[in-house]
């Protein structure tokens, strides 16, 4: 019987207790009561109490002395009267309400929300502990045959309940007081007091990462009941309503799952057990439209995506309006850090903004908003390689957002990440700025102005050649970037792109990277320059024969490209030496068929250029032979 009433899904501080029904027989009725008031006097053993001390010690105490009186009547008391069980079910129903009321105030996670509901619950424990006295009063212990002893010490704890002052202890009002005082300092921007803080967390039992976590998740959840989605979803598949229409019972279901219904032959109402007066649906437009709403105000997806991964929604969404406040004013104290706060501060708000803008649109609009990149910029040109990392990396994470990088360019930052690219202390900064020069080159100014200066691309290079592999990636996806910009193509090959990038794609092993370095080799041979500098450096033979052993379709198409444009630049010296390649046909006509859309017209392209030259040059030869 008691297990009807261990829900876990139960609103905190909501006791959905019920009376037992008036069937139930007095043996039934012990048992359950016996074992619930042995759970509730084990209470204390097995959990771990936070607040309420003082009061739940007292409240297991006089359920423990009920135990005893309980089990004392299933041992020696053969009938039982109506009146008796009246009693008794009305002790049943308190008990189970003290149980809720334990189980709150030990759930995990909610020690912070119990501690600011203290005043309230010590309120509970008063009205239960009163409901326990009332039941007594109206016990008919002198029907019962149960020993003195027991009797009387019913009568005791009948009026120590009813004098049972269950107030709110010293230490817990004190937290309290701790807890609102910290929580107006954070509304009003001023950083708390950490011993103040340290001693709330102290109380409370919360001493990990994790256990922060779980007291966070949990809050948040409690504001999202104040939006209870329960009146959104659909009866018959309980997941949210996309398109809510209502039948001629005026119940609400989603169209998909009640056409289902209807479909399997179901002529009544799921709910109601109604028969069904016809099959027609009405679209409720008004749910629809609050349903959206609730959607949309705490970042919750309708459509279930396949992958995690391909629901943005999350990312451009905060969690709860409890989580956008945070992330704001989290934003807003970094960024006073960042302008105020001693180099150790300013380090650590780098850090953090670093993480915090990782993989969240909403994080970085609201660092942006608060204006966190002026103070990265100047961190930019400090001697501590750690700073410098930390405000290069977050200013990479910032400038994947539009808003992100025109804060940079309008805050002068470009040249300061140029220089980082160029000077930086450690190997990683400067590979992170090659990254990040790739998100500023997202429009043509940017690329433009980058361009210009002299040390980008010369920067760059260099990065190619020593960078890990990732630097070098970074770097290479950053050149490419920049020779969208025609003007940046002729001062990459007077900086000596091309010999760096075909001795990549001698030295390297990996597809992914030659593959990258073959599409900014592509670029430069759209120029006469560019097709003749890789002539020049003898980059022929390794074009061509990458072309046959690269495996990724992109380089086979780079490699195409690339012939095509020296073929045409550098005319009959280019298209003689291919044609005496017997292998290279073979590999383009399997483009063709293989490869895609541009590939093949690249391919077939090139192809009837050695077909013309091979034709020229045999009416060449048969005209000569004639001539003799």
């Amino acid at each position: 019987m008691i297990g009807k009433f261990d829900r876990n899904d139960r609103r905190i501080l909501k006791f959905p207790a019920v009376h037992p029904c008036e069937e139930i027989s007095p043996a039934t009725l012990l048992d359950s009561l016996i074992r619930i008031s042995h759970k509730i006097s084990n209470w204390t053993k097995t959990k771990f109490i936070a607040t309420q001390r003082k009061n739940t010690r007292e409240i297991n105490r006089q359920v423990s002395i009920l135990s005893v009186f309980f089990e004392e009547i299933r041992d020696h008391v053969s009938e039982i009267s109506n009146s008796m069980i009246l009693c008794l079910s009305e002790l049943h129903h308190t008990c189970q309400m003290i149980l809720f009321l334990l189980e709150d105030c030990t759930r995990e996670g909610a020690r912070t929300f119990i501690l600011m509901k203290a005043h309230f619950i010590s309120t509970q424990f008063r009205a239960l502990i009163r409901g326990l006295a009332t039941a007594l009063d109206v016990l008919p212990l002198n029907s019962i045959d149960i020993s003195i002893e027991v009797k009387e010490l019913i009568q005791m704890l009948s009026n120590q309940a009813r004098k049972a002052r269950m107030e709110l202890e010293f230490e817990d009002e004190s937290t309290v007081k701790r807890m609102i005082l910290v929580l107006n300092q954070f509304e009003n921007k001023f950083e708390p007091d950490r011993f103040m803080i340290r001693n709330i967390l102290g109380h409370l039992g919360i001493r990990k990462w994790e256990d922060c976590q779980k007291e966070v998740k949990f809050l948040e959840e409690q504001i999202r009941f104040q939006y209870s989605d329960e009146d959104f979803k659909c009866p018959i598949s309980l997941e949210l309503m996309s398109d809510p229409v209502t039948i001629s019972t005026g119940q609400t279901y989603d169209r998909a799952s009640i056409q289902k219904w209807l479909k399997s032959g179901n002529l009544i109402c799921p709910k109601t057990g109604e028969q069904l007066k016809s099959t027609e649906m009405v679209p409720n437009t008004n749910l629809k439209k609050l349903i959206h709403q609730f959607c949309a105000e705490y970042g919750v997806s309708l459509t279930k995506s396949r992958t995690k991964n391909c629901d943005v929604s999350s990312t451009i969404l905060p969690g709860s309006p409890a989580s956008a406040e945070a992330i704001r004013f989290l934003s807003e104290f970094l960024a006073l850090r960042l302008s105020y706060g001693t180099d150790y501060q300013q380090n650590k708000a780098a850090y953090e903004i670093r993480l915090l803008a990782k993989s969240n649109l909403f994080n970085r609009t609201c660092l942006v908003e608060a204006g966190t990149i002026p103070p990265l910029l100047e961190l930019l040109d400090s001697n501590d390689f750690s700073m410098q990392e930390n405000a290069v990396s977050a200013l990479l994470k910032l400038s994947k957002q539009p808003t992100g990088q025109k804060e940079i360019v309008k805050n002068g930052g470009l040249g300061s990440i140029v220089l980082v690219l160029k000077n930086g202390k450690k190997l990683e900064a400067r590979q992170t700025a090659a990254a990040t020069i790739f998100y500023l080159c997202s429009t043509h100014e940017h690329r433009k102005t980058i361009g210009e200066k002299v040390e980008t691309i010369p920067a760059l290079l260099e990065l190619i050649k020593e960078g890990t592999i990732n630097g070098k990636k970074n770097s290479i996806v950053a050149m490419f970037a920049l020779l969208l910009y025609y003007r940046n193509r002729e001062r990459a090959i007077l900086a000596g792109a091309v010999p760096v990038l075909l001795g990549l794609l001698v030295s390297c092993e990996r597809d992914e990277l030659k593959t990258d370095a073959l599409a900014v080799l592509s670029t430069l041979a759209d120029s006469f320059d560019g097709s003749m500098e890789i002539l020049r450096v003898s980059g022929l033979s390794l074009v061509v024969r990458l072309l046959r052993s690269i495996e990724s379709r992109a380089g086979k198409e780079y490699c195409v490209s690339t012939l095509h444009s020296l073929c045409n630049n550098c005319g009959a010296e280019v298209v003689g030496i291919l044609a005496k390649d017997e292998s290279l046909m073979s590999a383009l006509y399997l483009l063709l068929t293989e490869g895609t859309s541009h590939a093949s017209r690249k391919s077939r392209s090139l192809i009837k250029i050695l077909q013309r030259f091979c034709e020229t040059r045999s009416t060449r030869l048969k005209q000569f032979v004639d001539l003799r």
